[in-house]
């Protein structure tokens, strides 16, 4: 029996009561040293787009921001500026993702069946999106949403390429990423005991031995990580708003 069937085997989500996990203490070194979730998109920060979507998924009872502590302040005050009506705490992320989300995991409501990782930098989550994950994960204990890959991916090293991995095979994963919260808690603990480097949470939980099942995801769902995606951040808003 796998580890994560040993703890959780007699627990079951319900409900759910669903807590969201704000992934917003990267150092957006991909923004030439520019906070990249304070950046106005159509007039609003891009975390604020992110956290209105968040606060609108009838699935998510709380929202929890991990943040740089000189972001806590400037954080509090958008969710204020902007409306966010669930309950909402700011907490210190850690050096790594997986430390601010486990930091964030930790001041959840104790009482919440599944924790539903958002990347603070996706303003273009839907809160349809957000609660059919969620769904998903009620059944299954870890979801996400995913689309096909559309390029050919090769291996290499060295500059030299190894193998071409199978198209059909690939999916390029989104947030939100949402798991039973005991699990997630756990596979974090074991990924950061081990000194593992991983890319997002579900990397964590598949490490744990528990599958990660996927739905489908939104092509406008996408992660503001350079000045290019700025770009087309603000075509795809223009395109929103008709």
């Amino acid at each position: 029996m796998k580890l994560w069937q040993t703890i959780f085997r007699s627990r079951r989500p319900v409900g759910p009561h669903c807590s969201a996990l704000i992934a917003a203490a990267g150092s957006s070194h991909r923004m030439a040293g520019e906070n990249k979730l304070l950046l106005p998109l159509g007039g609003k920060p891009v975390l604020a787009h992110t956290l209105q979507a968040v606060d609108a998924a009838s699935g998510i009872r709380e929202i929890i921001i991990a943040a740089r502590e000189e972001d806590l302040e400037p954080f509090a005050e958008l969710c204020k500026t902007w409306g966010i009506k669930k309950p909402v705490k700011v907490v210190i992320g850690g050096a790594t993702r997986e430390e601010s989300v486990l930091r964030a995991a930790t001041e959840a409501d104790p009482d919440a069946d599944l924790l539903a990782v958002q990347d603070g930098a996706r303003p273009f989550v839907t809160p349809e999106l957000i609660d059919a994950v969620i769904e998903q994960a009620r059944i299954h204990y870890a979801a996400a949403p995913a689309l096909p890959v559309k390029d050919t991916i090769k291996i290499a090293a060295d500059g030299v390429v190894r193998s071409t991995p199978d198209r059909s095979l690939l999916y390029a994963v989104q947030t939100p990423q949402v798991f039973d919260a005991q699990l997630l808690r756990a596979a974090l603990h074991s990924a950061i005991g081990a000194g593992a480097v991983l890319t997002d949470d579900c990397s964590a939980v598949e490490r744990f031995g528990k599958e990660v099942h996927l739905t489908p995801g939104l092509d406008e769902n996408i992660k503001i990580t350079t000045p290019l995606d700025m770009i087309l951040a603000e075509a795809i808003l223009a395109n929103r708003e008709g």
